[in-house]
């Protein structure tokens, strides 16, 4: 397949909602892609709309149920704070950034989700954090990335890192990727930047921390696209910008496997950590998945089917929608649970066992416990005003062209167009009226 672009850089802005495009489209950096750009300004996301399934999404061109990975974290009932999908062998089937490197390109990703070990990124820096008591962030970065390119971003900019806190974090990620661009010019640059992420959830949608963070997001562009004008490759280099979800504000908290253990579906020990189980409620923020120690329980099936319909009847207890296992993987997620659940507007689910059914979030309980928060996201696509944005400008992008109807899916098969490669089958489409098909290489 022949290209129309052999340099691209791919900056995703974790959580930039449709609802942003008012605003950014009045800042000057993003007005500098967005001259001879072209946008959607709404994209419909995936289910469950959490990170690392849809950056997995993004490099796919695939549902959840298609790639793998489900949810950002494993199942691993009990455990306070779980692993997650952090490597590439979560992922199923091919990448856009493997795809790349068959080709002969040079690929760098700059805490890009689930690119844990992958062979094919000559320069990478994951997204992972140390979760055992023996672990430290310089090691556990080292051991599932390129060592070499590592030592040489924390020795230039590790002074600017404050652990994993915002704003200092997507700091150290700008000049890394500043340096990365200037120095060793890859072909395909994967960058997250989480800053508005955690403004959000901290903070909520539309506070006014939140709208600092996309001022902060704008000089980053600034100095991206600066950087990328002094390398020379400007009128090379296809730049997009994206979103892979949007968020809601949230004050209750449900804990749904506190039901279970009180119906005797998990039982605990002395010190109240899970010794069995037989239902476990796996969240993902706004939905979560139910999924059964033995999947063919159907006494278990039954008695789980029947505590989701009483809590139904009451609006209060915040569960808005019960799916079967075979309606979630219909939506893309994963066939495998027994439920999956959505939580109404305002809700959010928790997998603690302890405590009350629904906790009422106040901002104090978000500063003592990352796991409490103002906002979040992992809805269904189709809740209304909850949709992304897409944004492709320079090299073998037509200008102004506004897309009126897109998928986050649609962008893994796109970007692998533009650079004359190939992700096989995949469940979203190119989207071809962006596409200048006179600047073939």
């Amino acid at each position: 397949m022949t290209g129309l672009t052999k340099n691209m850089i791919v900056i995703s802005f974790d959580c930039l909602s449709a609802l942003d495009f008012s605003y950014i489209h009045t800042l000057p950096n993003f007005q500098r892609v967005f001259q001879k750009g072209s946008y959607a300004r709404n994209v419909e996301t995936i289910y469950p709309s959490v990170t690392y399934p849809c950056h997995a999404t993004i490099v796919t061109g695939n549902y959840p149920n298609r790639h793998g990975v489900v949810n950002n974290t494993l199942l691993q009932p009990g455990v306070s704070s779980p692993d997650w999908n952090w490597f590439r062998r979560s992922i199923k089937g091919t990448t856009l950034y493997e795809e790349a490197y068959k080709a002969g390109l040079t690929i760098a990703a700059l805490l890009w989700p689930v690119t844990g070990k992958a062979k094919s990124i000559q320069y990478n820096l994951p997204e992972i954090f140390p979760n055992r008591p023996w672990q430290n962030q310089i090691f556990v970065s080292l051991m599932s990335g390129t060592p070499s390119y590592q030592w040489e971003l924390n020795r230039r900019f590790g002074h600017l890192r404050n652990g994993l806190n915002q704003p200092e974090l997507d700091d150290f990620v700008l000049e890394s990727t500043v340096h990365t661009i200037k120095i060793k010019k890859p072909n395909l640059l994967l960058v997250h930047f989480t800053d508005l992420d955690t403004m959000r959830h901290n903070y909520g949608v539309f506070s006014n921390e939140a709208t600092g963070a996309i001022y902060r997001h704008d000089q980053r562009l600034g100095r991206i696209l600066d950087a990328l004008e002094e390398s020379g490759k400007a009128e090379e280099t296809t730049i997009v910008i994206l979103g892979d979800h949007s968020a809601l504000d949230v004050n209750k908290a449900i804990h749904l496997n506190i039901v279970f253990r009180e119906k005797n579906l998990m039982t605990v020990d002395l010190n109240g950590k899970i010794k069995d189980w037989k239902a476990y409620c796996n969240g993902c923020d706004g939905s979560a998945y139910i999924y059964l120690k033995d999947p063919n329980d159907l006494e278990t099936k039954e008695a789980v089917k029947e505590i989701l319909d009483e809590l139904m009847v009451d609006p209060d207890n915040g569960i808005e929608k019960v799916m079967s296992g075979e309606e979630a993987g219909r939506k893309g997620a994963d066939a495998t649970c027994a439920y999956m659940i959505e939580a109404r507007k305002g809700y959010y689910f928790l997998e603690h066992h302890h405590g009350e059914y629904l906790k009422h979030i106040s901002h104090e309980d978000v500063w003592k416990n990352n796991k409490y928060m103002l906002a979040c996201h992992g809805y269904s696509p189709e809740k209304p005003d909850y949709t992304t944005f897409f944004l492709a400008s320079g090299k073998g992008i037509l200008p102004n062209e506004v897309i009126s109807s897109m998928r986050l899916v649609d962008i893994g098969p796109t970007l692998a167009r533009l650079l004359g490669l190939n992700l096989g089958q995949t469940d979203g489409k190119v989207i071809d009226q962006i596409i200048n098909a006179e600047s073939i290489l």
